[in-house]
C-alpha cells in the first residue's frame, strides 16, 4: 500500500507534537537448537546465537529511525521460553539466565524477554524447578525479563501456578528491596499469553514462530489523547470511536513502515505490528488521560471500564483495517508505574486496586518506588485487609468457562 503525502505530513506532526514513537522493534529468536544435556553448554550456545543474530539489530534500527524521523524508543529481543530449552539440561537454569543477559548487554538491547514458562494446565517437574529459579534470575541480571502463563480461556486457571507466582513476586521483590523491588517489575503473570508479543516484560518467542523474526510495537497514547481532548464534548461515543479507529490506522501504518524496513535490512521476515497503547511518564502520554478526556473527572470513576473497552476495541479495529500483520495483544497497557495519569489517580484516591483489577492490569503497581527510565515510578496501593489464603490453598484448576451458552 502506497503512503500518501498527506499521511506522511500527519505522521510528522504526530511525531513532533503528540509523543508518537515506535515503542519497540523486537527480534524474536528461537533458541530451541541450543538445548543440550548440560546447562553450561546450553548457556554457551544461547549466548553465541544471540550475539551472532542480533549483532546489527540496534545499529540498523537507529539508522532507520534517524532516516525516517520516527524515534524507536527501545530495541529488544524475545527468545524461546527458557523452561523449554532447559528441560533436559542438568544444572541451575540461573546460569542460562545470566548468559542470555550478558549477550543482551553485548548487542546493546534494552531488554531481553523469554525467561518464561507456560503452565496454564499443569507443570512438569522441570518447570516447577524453573519457576523457583525466577526470583534469583531476575535479581542477578539487568536486562532479563520473565513471564509465566497460568491461565487460558479454554484450559481454565492453574491455581497451583497462581499460588507459586505469588511467592515468586514476593521473593523477587525481597531480593531487590534495596533497589525498589525492581526484580518483580521485570516479571509478568499472564492469562492467554500470545506468542508474538513484542512488549516487555512479557515477550517470548513462541513455538509456532519462525527461526528469527522482526516484530514491532507502536505506542501512541499521546496522539489519541490529543485527538480526544480536541473533539467536541458532546460528540456521540460511536463517533469518538471512529476518531480513535482512524488514528490507530495511521499509527499502524507508521509502525509497519519501520518494521518492514528493519526486516529487509537485517534479512529477516517481518512478523507483526502490535498496536497496544503503551504509556510513558511524559505528561499527556497517558491511557488514563485518554479515558478522562472522554468525559470522566478522573480515571477510576464509574463507567471507566466501559470507556477502556471502547478504546481497546477501536484500536484493534483501526489496526486491522491498516495492516494484515496486526498481532500481539494490540490493546491498551495500563501500568501504574509508567502512566502519569494513572499515578495521579492513585494518589488522590480515584483509582483502587479493585478497579485496576477490573481494568485487567498487566504491569507493575506499587509506596512510591522509583525504577527510572521507561519503567517510571509507582505509588504503592492498599490491598484488602481480608485474607484469600483459604481459596488459594485449595490449588487445583478453575475450569474454563462454557462457550456454547453465550448471550
Amino acid at each position: 500500500m502506497e503512503y500518501s503525502q498527506a499521511e506522511i505530513l500527519q505522521t510528522v506532526a504526530m511525531t513532533e507534537m503528540e509523543h508518537l514513537d515506535v515503542r519497540t522493534v523486537t527480534l524474536g529468536l528461537s533458541l530451541r537448537d541450543c538445548a543440550s544435556e548440560s546447562i553450561e553448554r546450553t548457556a554457551e550456545r544461547a549466548g553465541e546465537k544471540i550475539r551472532r543474530v542480533a549483532d546489527r539489530l540496534v545499529r540498523t534500527v537507529n539508522e532507520i529511525g534517524d532516516e525516517i524521523g520516527i524515534r524507536v524508543a527501545n530495541k529488544r529481543i524475545a527468545v524461546t521460553p527458557v523452561s523449554m530449552i532447559s528441560e533436559a539440561s542438568t544444572g541451575n537454569p540461573v546460569q542460562l539466565a545470566r548468559a542470555i543477559d550478558e549477550a543482551a548487554e553485548v548487542v546493546g538491547v534494552d531488554f531481553i524477554g523469554g525467561y518464561s514458562a507456560l503452565v496454564h494446565k499443569g507443570a512438569t517437574h522441570s518447570e516447577t524447578e524453573f519457576l523457583n529459579s525466577i526470583p534469583e534470575a531476575l535479581a542477578s541480571t539487568e536486562h532479563l525479563c520473565s513471564s509465566v502463563n497460568v491461565a487460558t480461556t479454554r484450559a481454565g486457571i492453574n491455581m497451583d501456578a497462581v499460588r507459586q507466582v505469588g511467592n515468586i513476586i514476593k521473593d523477587a521483590a525481597e531480593r531487590t528491596r534495596e533497589r525498589g523491588g525492581i526484580a518483580c517489575a521485570k516479571f509478568v503473570c499472564f492469562a492467554n499469553a500470545v506468542e508474538d508479543n513484542p512488549f516487555m516484560a512479557g515477550a517470548f518467542h513462541g513455538v509456532g514462530e519462525p527461526e528469527a523474526v522482526i516484530n514491532v510495537g507502536v505506542s501512541g497514547p499521546g496522539v489519541v489523547n490529543y485527538a480526544v481532548r480536541h473533539a467536541p464534548a458532546d460528540l456521540p461515543l460511536q463517533e469518538l470511536a471512529e476518531i480513535i479507529k482512524k488514528l490507530s490506522f495511521k499509527l499502524s501504518r507508521a509502525g509497519e513502515l519501520v518494521g518492514r524496513e528493519a526486516a529487509r535490512r537485517l534479512g529477516l521476515p517481518f512478523g507483526i505490528i502490535d498496536l497496544s497503547l503503551a504509556p510513558t511518564p511524559v505528561a499527556g502520554d497517558s491511557v488514563a488521560n485518554i479515558i478522562e478526556a472522554m468525559g470522566f473527572e478522573r480515571a477510576g470513576a464509574h463507567g471507566t471500564t466501559a470507556a477502556l473497552a471502547l478504546l481497546t476495541d477501536a484500536v484493534k479495529k483501526g489496526g486491522a483495517m491498516a495492516s494484515g500483520s496486526v498481532g500481539g495483544m494490540s490493546g491498551a497497557f495500563i501500568p501504574v508505574s509508567e502512566d502519569a495519569g494513572m499515578i495521579e489517580a492513585v494518589q488522590i484516591g480515584a483509582l483502587s486496586l479493585d478497579k485496576l483489577e477490573a481494568w485487567t492490569s498487566v504491569c507493575s503497581v506499587g509506596e512510591m518506588v522509583e525504577y527510572g527510565g521507561l519503567l517510571g515510578s509507582a505509588p504503592i496501593m492498599a490491598a484488602s485487609l481480608f485474607s484469600s489464603a483459604g481459596f488459594i490453598q485449595r490449588g487445583g484448576r478453575i475450569p474454563a468457562p462454557i462457550h456454547s451458552l453465550r448471550n
